[in-house]
């Protein structure tokens, strides 16, 4: 069956292995992936670095989405971004035609898959444990970490589906 045929990921029970108060997050990076990989099924590899009216590309969006997600993961396990985490951050906007859309996807569901995983280990107890967030500390709590991962993931999506229809 079809995904276009399917109820949205909120709607199709729960995500096995993920403790109840992160269901949420794991539907909305489920469906995230869904519609990412719907809509840039297709794409041609020259557009993926351009910036309609100045806005961000599809390529940074696929990039910057699997990264945050990497990066958030490190907060959410207690730990700070290693020098090869702050290199790709770097990366993320600098255009790179040899990059093509299938690498990125191919990127982006590795990800997806990693962070899905992650979320089976976090337990109940843990999620409002204090998280610092980047070189300032910044005070969060691991749920804190994990929410921001789906809510941050669906904000660029949208960009992303917008960039895409215009780009069409």
């Amino acid at each position: 069956m079809e995904s276009q045929n399917l109820p949205e990921r909120w709607l199709r029970g729960p995500v096995e292995n993920i403790i109840p108060l992160l269901q949420p997050v794991a539907h909305a990076l489920l469906q995230a992936q869904d519609e990412i990989n719907a809509m840039t099924a297709g794409l041609p590899d020259d557009i993926l670095w351009k910036t309609p009216g100045g806005k961000a590309s599809i390529a940074f969006h696929l990039k910057h989405i699997a990264g945050v997600h990497d990066r958030l993961l490190t907060y959410a396990g207690g730990n700070q971004l290693s020098d090869q985490q702050m290199q790709f951050l770097k990366s993320e906007g600098k255009s790179d035609p040899s990059i093509t859309l299938s690498t990125l996807l191919s990127d982006l569901n590795k990800q997806f898959d990693t962070t899905l995983k992650a979320l089976a280990n976090f337990s109940t107890e843990s999620l409002t444990e204090p998280r610092g967030v980047g070189r300032k500390q910044s005070p969060s709590t691991v749920i804190g970490l994990l929410f921001h991962i789906a809510e941050h993931t669906m904000r660029h999506t949208g960009q992303l589906l917008v960039t895409i229809a215009v780009l069409k």
